[in-house]
């Protein structure tokens, strides 16, 4: 798929904007209702090629002990040995290997997630929200991203059974991605 000229334009080093950027994540708890969550602490980078989306390279460090699901007790228990183990896992890292376009503003990035030490495959999808310069003269790009990863797999695997049957937490948690993302000179 050949790129826009627009999209063209695009091409270069961007920086995370934290302050206008979520990085979050959705668990099914006790079977019956989701309980939402965010990391208030990351850093990130892009390498957009407009040219060739497939050039297109992301980076992404969190800090885990920034975790806020709007229950203290919760996060608490979030950051302990039953399932972060922040004290010795401090961080959560992805590492892109490959993006492509998959038509319109669909994008698809695909690359190393990193959690307790245990890095396997993730595909995220993303739609591109556009670009603008803002106020400030920051020329800005939007994206919005969403997976789903089974915790299981890198090892978070604490968990109580229910009277009623079935579980807790779920091991299928949604991750979600509002970026928004600065243009470096």
């Amino acid at each position: 798929m050949t790129a826009t000229p627009e999209l063209a334009t695009l091409t270069g080093e961007y920086t995370l904007d934290t302050a206008h950027s979520t990085i979050g994540f959705t668990a099914r708890h006790a079977m019956v209702t989701n309980i939402k969550g965010k990391f208030l602490d990351f850093t990130g980078t892009l390498h957009l090629d407009g040219s060739d989306p497939a050039r297109s390279t992301a980076a992404l460090d969190v800090t885990m002990d920034s975790i806020d699901t709007g229950s203290a007790d919760r996060d608490g228990h979030l950051k302990s040995a039953d399932f972060f183990k922040t004290d010795e896992f401090p961080k959560m890292t992805f590492r892109s290997t490959g993006a492509e376009s998959l038509g319109g503003d669909d994008y698809r990035i695909t690359g190393d997630l990193t959690i307790l030490g245990t890095t396997k495959p993730l595909t995220i999808d993303l739609e591109f929200n556009g670009a603008a310069k803002d106020p400030f003269g920051n020329e800005r790009v939007g994206l919005e991203g969403k997976a789903e990863i089974k915790r299981s797999e890198w090892g978070l695997t604490w968990n109580a059974a229910l009277e009623t049957g079935g579980v807790l937490v779920s091991d299928k948690i949604k991750l979600n991605f509002d970026i928004s993302a600065i243009k470096q000179a």
